[in-house]
Order: structure tokens, then sequence, then C-alpha cells
């Protein structure tokens, strides 16, 4: 096999097969790892931070970065609370409350970076600031929860309504009884939903041209800035139900129960480069980035490793993944033109 033909392959399969090597290890050596139960606490741990991740797969896409979804979705997470706890609204209130406010931050995002010619960090990273002081002002920094004390001295008397805790915590039956959680189901659904747009329809195939080349892209006729928006308010809205899950999981609004989504959702954005040599954004790569470093993390904790090894682990794998994306890709490229 010639060495050209070695490279293509580590660059097309060398992360899938690192993935199985993973599998296979833990399930070796981690007591209970490879079983139907394991599987599903992996995917369950990922759904979040996957779904928050399909949306900034979708800004990178059009060549931009969203830095505000942990807040976001942090954000989301409060409304929902402050809605039914203390404002005492239905499930679909809060639940209709948390997708505009995502979608509404997503505009915002968007026209600041288009309109006001913001850098799209600068922009995200603003909004993150202002996001994280204001799902403060209504509790005074508190986590909210049924029976806490309001700033007039009454007492909330609202609670989480049954049926917005069934989105968080119900199970399907799959093979197993009560096996396979709701997040788990949104996650794949959005997922399928996001890749299908993204490599199937035309709108998709033009925000890949605007991150290719913006202005040869606006020269044929493509609404640029319009894509641009959609991008940002996709990832609001993603980053919205991630919050709402979240929520629904939890069952009161910690207010920093979302301090690593970003990074975690960052994380795996950029590990889906590497997947099957694609070298851009791809929803189909993110979600087995998100997979990879859930298999990681949950093997690590079946091996009882220290629990401040983790962000190093994911660190290093991120590195690699992106060796894998950029360097082993280039080399390629000049092998080529060479």
């Amino acid at each position: 096999m010639s060495t050209d033909a070695v490279l293509n392959f580590a660059i097309r399969f060398g992360f899938l097969i690192l993935l199985g090597g993973l599998v296979i290890f833990f399930s070796s050596f981690a007591s209970g790892f490879a079983s139907p139960r394991s599987a599903v606490f992996i995917l369950q741990s990922v759904a979040i931070t996957g779904i928050l991740a399909l949306g900034v797969t979708c800004t990178l896409v059009v060549d931009g970065f969203d830095l505000s979804i942990g807040a976001v979705a942090t954000s989301a997470l409060m409304l929902s609370a402050y809605s039914m706890v203390i404002l005492e609204h239905s499930a679909g209130v809060a639940v209709i409350l948390c997708l505009l406010m995502g979608a509404f931050v997503g505009l915002v995002n968007g026209l600041l970076i288009v309109k006001f010619r913001v850098p799209d960090l600068l922009a995200t990273l603003g909004m993150m600031f202002l996001l994280i002081g204001l799902q403060r002002i209504p509790t005074q920094g508190n986590s909210i929860a049924t029976g806490m004390q309001l700033s007039d001295g009454t007492v909330a008397e609202g609670a989480f309504s049954a049926a917005f805790l069934w989105i968080g915590r119900n199970r399907f039956d799959l093979f197993l009884e009560n096996l396979v959680p709701v997040p788990v189901v949104l996650f794949v659904i959005i997922a399928v939903l996001i890749w299908a747009f993204l490599e199937l329809t035309r709108h998709g195939r033009l925000m890949y041209a605007i991150g290719s080349n913006a202005r040869a892209a606006a020269l044929v006729g493509t609404h640029v800035n319009r894509y641009k928006v959609a991008a940002y308010m996709i990832s609001g809205v993603t980053a919205s139900i991630g919050g709402i899950l979240l929520a629904a999981r939890l069952g009161r609004g910690d207010i920093a129960s979302g301090n690593n989504l970003l990074l975690d959702s960052v994380a795996a954005a950029l590990i889906g480069f590497a997947v099957l040599g694609a070298a851009r954004p791809n929803a189909f790569g993110t979600a087995i980035g998100a997979l990879f470093v859930g298999i990681l993390l949950q093997g690590m904790t079946m091996m009882n490793a220290p629990y401040y090894t983790q962000d190093f682990v994911k660190g290093a794998v991120l590195v690699v993944a992106l060796v894998f994306t950029f360097y082993l890709s280039a080399k390629r490229g000049a092998g080529r033109t060479s």
C-alpha cells in the first residue's frame, strides 16, 4: 500500500478506529461497561451537549461561531423554572417562552454580526456575559425551587409540572423496560433533522457555500446575511432545547448546572471535523464527537479515574482530532500538488 493510500485511510477512518479501540478497551477492563444500560447512560450523558453542539455546527458551517450557547441553555433552564415555579405557568407556556428566548438571542447575535459588523466571537462573547448577568437578576443569584422565599417576602408556590418533568425523566421501552430516555430520542431526531437540512437541502448547501466563500455566494444571488442570521437562530433554539431538557431532568432552576455545557459542546463540534475525514463542520461528525466524549468519560469513571483528569483527557482528544483534521489533510493536499 502506498504512503498516500495509508494517509488517506488514516484521515478517513483513523478516528472511528480510535473510537472502536476505546470501546473494546473499556469493555475489557471496566466491569459493566459493555451493557445496554451503560450504553444508554452514555447516550443520556451526551444528549444535551450533543444538541447544543449541533447548533454550534450550524454556525460553523457559515464560518461563524457561537460562544453564547452555554449561557442560552442556562437561561432557558432558569426561565422555565421562573415561569413554572414563580409565575405558575403551564409546561407548554414555559417551553414556548424558552424557545422564543433562544430564537431571539440567536436573532440578536446574527444582527450584531451581519448588520453591525461585530466579529462573531466578540458578539457572542458579549451576549454570553449579558445572559449570565441577566439570568441572575430576578432571583438575586439564587437557584429556583418550590418553596423558595422571594425578595418581597412571599414564598414561591408553583412547581414543575409532571408533563414538563416527563421530557427529562421519562424512558421508553426498547428490548428492556424503561431503557431509552426522552432526551436521547430528541437528540437523535434533532441530529437527523440538522444532518438532512445541511446535506440534502438547497439551503444547507448554500450555507456551506457561504462558509467556503461568502463573497462568491453573494455574487450568485445568495442572501448571505439571512442565512447567517438563520444559523445563529438555529443555534439559539437548540441551546434553549438543551436548557429545557436539563431543567426537566433536574426539576429545579440550578444556576450553576450549565457551567460545562459550552466547552463540551464546542469540543464535540470540533471533534466532528475529524470523523470520516470531513475536515468541515457536519452534523454526523458532531454526533459522533459527542458520543466519543461520552464513551471516554464513562469509561474513565467506571475505571475510577480521578475526576480532575477528565478535562485534560478531553483536551488531548480534541488536539488529536484537530491533528487528524488539519495536519494530515494539509499533508495529503501538499502531496497531491507536488
